[in-house]
Parts: C-alpha cells; structure tokens; sequence
C-alpha cells in the first residue's frame, strides 16, 4: 500500500492550498474505508483535521478547521483532496494523509495504519 501526498508548500495568511493524496496497492478502495488527513506541528503530536467515509460519504472535521477546509475523494482517481482555505500560520505542519477500514469517523491516529510520507505546509503572517 502506497499514499503519496502531493501540493503542500508556502501560503500567506488567508491563503489556500489543495492537498493530494494518491492512494495505490490495494486492490480496490472499497466503500468500507475511510480516508484521513492528520498534522503534525514541531514539538507537538500528531492531530486528526478530517476524515471521510467513503461509504456513507460521511465527513468529521476537527474544531479549529471547521468552515475553511473541506474534504473528498475521487473514486475513479484513488486520491483524496484537503481543500484549505483562509489559512492561518496555526495551520502550519506537516499533513499526513491515511486510509484504513474504520467504521466510524474518527480523526484518532491510533486507528489508521496506512500512512502517507507526509508534506511541509508553511502559511506566513
């Protein structure tokens, strides 16, 4: 299993960006896992920003993202997208994507164990 994230770099404050995560070696993505995106900031742990069902097409977003990023997936392509938008230099950290077969929307690390290599995103004042 392969993810590979892609898009990530420098924004300024109230900028955008749009993350991408190829997914490859499964067999297929079937509708019963859930696709993830997680950050990780220097000196801090690793925190859940959203997550996507892809069955349901059920979503959870974290509190401090909720109204400026958004979250999907395109079926034919396998890739996951973080959509961000008014970014703030809080949001800087490097984003991992994840996918595993999770039968609730959760944003706990713990519970995912296909992980991407992850991407630098910087976001100036």
């Amino acid at each position: 299993v392969q993810l590979v994230e892609s898009g990530g770099g420098l924004v300024q404050a109230g900028g955008s960006l749009r993350l991408s995560c190829a997914i490859s070696g499964f067999r297929s993505v079937s509708v019963d896992y859930t696709v993830a995106w997680f950050r990780q900031a220097p000196g801090k742990e690793r925190e859940g920003v959203s997550c996507l069902m892809l069955g349901s097409r059920r979503t959870n977003f974290a509190d401090f993202v909720k109204g400026r990023f958004t979250i999907s997936y395109d079926d034919a392509k396998n890739t996951q997208y973080l959509h961000m938008n008014n970014l703030e230099p809080e949001d800087t950290a490097i984003y991992y994507c994840a996918v595993d077969l999770v039968l609730r929307p959760s944003l706990h690390p713990g519970v995912y164990h296909n992980w991407g290599q992850g991407i630098q995103v910087t976001v100036s004042s």
